[in-house]
């Protein structure tokens, strides 16, 4: 019986994916921590450098859009507004990324901002006015020095 039992359990086990996560608290890139509004969405994998340890990370405090609000089904992209970036096809703004997503194993689920107030200390990339301005709902707060 317990012979029969192993042999119909190997049969079931398949080949899994395994990803191991290290947890720490994420950084926040709210202004005012409890006032903001997020919908899930999927985060893409396209237009993203792995870093040192192969891992494509994009971070929190990227702007993205994409057509990501009016359809779910749609990866979000990186926000260009056309004149940071003249060679790439220009990506309306619609929200800024919660937290940072992981997508080296493909597309991920991810938090977008829609409404809320951002710390620009904490973004990676200071927004432009065009993504400022497409961005009605969300108020950015300080200034970012790239120096």
């Amino acid at each position: 019986m317990i012979k029969r039992l192993a042999h119909i359990l190997s049969k079931e086990v398949k080949t899994m994916y395994f990803k191991e996560t290290e947890l720490t608290t994420p950084k926040t890139i709210l202004a005012i921590p409890d006032h903001y509004v997020a919908i899930p969405i999927m985060v893409g994998d396209t237009d993203v450098t792995a870093d040192a340890d192969g891992r494509k990370i994009v971070p929190a405090g990227t702007i993205l859009g994409g057509g990501v609000i009016a359809d779910r089904s749609q990866a979000a992209k990186k926000s260009v507004d056309g004149q940071s970036e003249p060679l790439v096809t220009a990506v309306a703004a619609e929200g800024v990324l919660m937290n940072d997503v992981d997508v080296t194993g493909g597309p991920e689920i991810g938090a977008l901002i829609i409404h809320g107030f951002i710390d620009v200390t904490k973004l990676p990339e200071a927004p432009t006015a065009t993504m400022i301005t497409a961005l009605k709902q969300i108020t950015f707060i300080g200034t970012k020095d790239d120096e």
